[in-house]
């Protein structure tokens, strides 16, 4: 018996193309220079910090880092703690695995954070508030160090990051509801600009969207927060020119 072709039944389902940021094209961006040793360690990280001197985001994204308020009232205020960790075999930083069934982000690699409620004080509140609720350190743990230029997300967040040192003795509990894992990289990966991919994407609205990408063993740093890994490269490297 043949169907109606009106009926649900035999209605034709045609999917929405899948976004996946692993498999956009990878395309030339500028080479930079490598880092000093030197230029990754803690003290340096925190006399740059205490000095005032000239330099600029990354270029590629500087409408990003470079936001207009009277532009942008509809964004979501927020905050990212950006969480050095001392080990013997130098700095590491600390991220977050986002848990798969979250509206936002669902899966990617962060670090820890999210809005600006009321009841924080400011950005550094907020940055140390959501710390403590995604992985359990608490702020007795952590050693400010500065702030680095916000960021607009594509989701239309402005991200503000507070970097900081965790001190030794803290306990990683995440909270498995927002949470997946946690886990660290070390600053001297991150900061090798050899290893930041430019992806050049084709949205499947039509548009077009470029974002980096830093990959370390299994686990794949991309849009927003390789964005805040890359500008903080640019920071250490004219910092290290003064």
């Amino acid at each position: 018996m043949s169907q109606n072709p009106s009926s649900p039944r035999s209605r034709r389902i045609i999917a929405t193309p899948v976004f996946d940021p692993l498999l956009q094209p990878v395309v030339p961006s500028k080479p930079l220079q490598v880092l000093r040793g030197a230029s990754m360690q803690l003290d340096f990280i925190q006399s740059a910090f205490q000095r005032s001197f000239p330099w600029q985001v990354e270029p590629l994204f500087k409408l990003s880092f470079d936001t207009d308020p009277l532009q942008n009232q509809d964004a979501i205020p927020a905050a990212v703690f950006f969480p050095l960790v001392q080990r013997p075999s130098g700095l590491h930083v600390l991220f977050t695995r986002r848990a798969s069934h979250l509206y936002d982000h669902a899966g990617q690699i962060c670090f820890p954070g999210g809005r600006i409620e009321d009841t924080d004080r400011d950005e550094v509140a907020a940055a140390l508030r959501e710390t403590r609720e995604e992985i359990g350190v608490e702020p007795e743990f952590i050693q400010l160090i500065g702030k680095q230029p916000e960021y607009l997300t594509s989701s239309r967040f402005i991200m503000k990051p507070v970097v900081g040192l965790i001190r030794p003795g803290f306990r990683v509990t995440p909270d498995v509801s927002e949470v997946a894992e946690v886990f660290e990289v070390p600053l001297s990966v991150l900061m090798d600009p050899r290893l930041h991919r430019l992806h050049q994407a084709q949205l499947p609205d039509g548009s077009q969207r470029l974002y980096f990408s830093i990959t370390w063993q299994s686990y794949f740093i991309w849009g927003a927060t390789a964005a805040l890994i890359r500008n903080f490269y640019h920071f250490l490297s004219a910092a290290q020119k003064q």
